[in-house]
């Protein structure tokens, strides 16, 4: 057995560094030794309540320094953290408490426009195997907005702010991430403790975190309930002492406002979000050169950045966006581009340290042979997952020697750079041809009207589907939909080009970002 536990992250910065900023949201700050006493609160008060070491605990709460003071405290009680997607409804969220075998659930009051509270206390209601439920208000002060319910600020109040932290072994379940369920309910991916620290950790030798004369400033768009935020800014600014400011949803206008203020050295986000940066960039005020000065690393993940707003981004701010790839299973981050090196557009690097990644035959466990360029890619080592809780079956299905299938199509270059070419459920297939829409995107993106585009394949009696683009156009465009059908037609082969054009006015995305093609027809 060898004893870890991820809040050491927390544990080891608040020793060194016990002042130093560990959260800002608005203007509160508060200090490593601040979250820590926090968390320890919290730990204390699910031990009261008589949460067990292995017990799993739930927690629904937006960018707020809360998420990171139970998300710390769940594990220093030797707790499962269980972080759930803020836009759940009532009977998502007791799907995933029942499937989860929550104990407990923290949940955040929400917003008039969001009503997180109302939803997560309907769910909780009926979840039959969950015993606590902690309503995280606003001001800790007030009282919960849900007659009946205990709110945490009052559970937390006579707790002490120090609690010796429960000796996990490091194999033993961290985090359960839920899958997005694109098909059949939800998966909950067991992470480790030793999963999460090695990601979070990687990050010293993919971008040099932690060797700089001033910490890392993280601003924090990505939803924390979600592996790349999680990862990548919350534990992977704790494991080096630095800043993570919170920004509790993503606004373009706002976030660079923040990064001025704050002097962010340190920005990831999926492609929707840097497209955004660069529209608002012009109005929003800032002075850009400041910002491109304190910029340090930029990241990418989530989706495939498209290749114009690669250029444009290093353009206007005079950093190589470092894209990343990874998911859930894999703690997420299983590939990255080499900080210091040449981009390669369209790359989303090598297999980071510790981690190996081939390209399987469809269908199959055997690797691709030498004439085949595309395959589903699958990844080993440090940072895949225990397996699906409760689900022997669809563990065995996407686990075998410790390989993990991601589900993605990608190549490989000579050099051993991986590249993206698609979801293997997002393929096309019109006529017999493979169609792949991240292709098609990245060729209409390249047209001076056209602002972001997303590809399907919708139903068609001769050819199986057709290929439809719907987009967004830039301001002020003047190009039809039947002139961009006409402009494709000569770009590209004529299995290829998009027949079905519709401008729209924004995309549907999920929680984190992602553009959700399923909603589109």
């Amino acid at each position: 057995m060898t004893s870890y536990n991820l809040a050491s992250l927390l544990e080891e910065t608040t020793a060194a560094h016990p002042e130093r900023d560990a959260i800002v949201f608005g203007d509160t700050r508060l200090s490593y030794a601040q979250v820590n006493g926090a968390a320890n609160q919290v730990a204390n008060l699910l031990v009261e309540r008589g949460i067990k070491p292995g017990d799993k605990v739930a927690l629904s709460c937006p960018n707020l320094p809360y998420f990171t003071i139970v998300y710390y405290g769940i594990l220093k009680a030797g707790g499962t953290v269980v972080p759930l997607n803020v836009l759940l409804k009532g009977r998502e969220v007791a799907y995933h408490l029942g499937d989860s075998d929550a104990k407990a659930y923290f949940c955040f009051q929400g917003t008039p426009e969001l009503a997180i509270g109302a939803e997560g206390y309907a769910g909780f209601g009926e979840a039959e195997g969950c015993e606590h439920f902690f309503m995280i208000t606003a001001d800790p002060t007030a009282a919960s907005p849900i007659d009946g319910t205990e709110t945490m600020a009052a559970a937390m109040g006579g707790q002490a702010p120090t609690f010796e932290t429960v000796d996990t072994d490091e194999d033993d379940t961290a985090v359960i991430l839920y899958t997005s369920g694109t098909t059949g309910q939800p998966k909950g991916a067991e992470l480790r403790h030793r999963n999460m620290r090695d990601n979070a950790r990687s990050g010293e030798e993919l971008f040099g975190a932690g060797t700089t004369e001033k910490p890392d400033s993280y601003i924090c768009v990505l939803p924390l309930f979600h592996s790349f935020g999680q990862t990548v800014i919350q534990n992977g600014a704790f494991a080096f002492g630095g800043t993570v400011v919170m920004l509790p949803r993503f606004e373009a206008d706002a976030a660079l406002k923040l990064m001025a203020k704050e002097e962010i050295t340190f920005f990831a986000g999926v492609p929707t979000m840097y497209w955004g940066l660069l529209g608002a960039l012009d109005d929003s005020g800032v002075d850009v050169k400041a910002l491109a000065g304190n910029l340090r690393v930029s990241v990418a993940g989530g989706s495939a950045l498209p290749v114009e707003v690669h250029k444009e981004f290093e353009k206007r701010f005079g950093v190589t966006i470092l894209e990343g790839y990874g998911l859930s299973e894999t703690s997420p981050v299983a590939s990255f581009s080499k900080y210091g090196e040449d981009v390669r557009v369209g790359s989303i690097g090598t297999p980071i340290p510790g981690v190996e990644m081939k390209l399987l035959k469809p269908e199959s466990w055997d690797e691709i042979g030498p004439d085949d360029e595309i395959g589903e890619i699958a990844i080993k080592g440090h940072n895949i997952m225990k397996g699906y809780y409760g689900r022997p079956d669809a563990t065995a299905d996407s686990i075998q020697d410790g390989w993990f299938r991601s589900g993605d199509l990608g190549r490989k270059d000579d050099d051993g750079w991986y590249y993206i070419v698609d979801r293997s459920k997002d393929m096309i297939i019109r006529g017999g041809y493979n169609v792949y829409p991240r292709e098609i995107e990245e060729v209409l993106m390249t047209h001076p009207d056209v602002s972001l585009a997303a590809v399907i394949g919708v139903p068609h009696e001769s050819h199986g589907e057709e290929i439809k683009a719907v987009v967004i156009l830039e301001k002020n465009a003047s190009v039809t939909e039947d002139e961009l059908v006409a402009w494709g037609k000569e770009q590209m082969a004529s299995y290829k080009y998009p027949r079905l054009v519709e401008f729209v006015g924004d995309l549907p995305m999920t929680a984190t970002g992602k553009i959700l093609k399923r909603e589109l027809s």
